[in-house]
């Protein structure tokens, strides 16, 4: 029960961040847009190095761009990689397997360095950036326009509320 309390503490966390940004939505929502192509199409470690120009020469949120791009986290990588990877490879007409694009990238990770890294062949590179491509591709306008609805659906909300605040108040104040 902690675990499912301690997620939905930071999905909210995190919905307060998005919402609470003071700027445009669509501002806010390029921003996103920017951390999450990002974060689908270029490896772990190098997503913040190319997000966060991106979203001053965009003109996008650079709170965004940066927190989009943890879409991709030591935790996550775990499964969207292989996936990312066995669907590039899908695409290529490769005959790579999804237990071996796992044990690579699983070596990758346990090892941590360019050896094992540049060791993975370029069958497996060409499919990780093929199948991020379509991950971005999928998730990046995806990005944009739900955090887009989402900001302007909070301020809509807030609006009213404090509307309803103010009529209440003055008619309190007119007794």
């Amino acid at each position: 029960m902690k675990l499912k309390h301690w997620c939905k503490r930071k999905c909210i966390s995190l919905y307060m961040k998005i919402v609470r940004e003071k700027a445009s939505p669509e501002y806010i929502a390029r921003g996103w847009a920017i951390g999450m192509f990002f974060g689908c199409l270029i490896p772990f470690g190098f997503q913040l190095i190319c997000s966060i120009p991106a979203a001053f020469i965009l003109k996008g949120s650079k709170i965004g761009a940066t927190v989009g791009t943890l879409l991709t986290n030591q935790v996550t990588i775990f499964f969207i990689y292989p996936v990312q990877c066995y669907v590039g490879s899908r695409i290529m007409g490769s005959d790579l397997t999804y237990s071996a694009i796992k044990d690579a990238l699983s070596d990758v990770l346990r090892r941590q360095d360019y050896d094992s890294l540049f060791g993975l062949g370029w069958d497996l590179v060409e499919a990780f950036f093929i199948g991020g491509l379509l991950l971005t591709v999928v998730m990046t306008p995806i990005t944009y326009y739900a955090v887009k609805a989402m900001v302007i659906r909070y301020r809509g909300l807030r609006e009213k509320l404090k509307a309803k605040r103010l009529l209440k108040l003055k008619e309190m104040q007119d007794r």
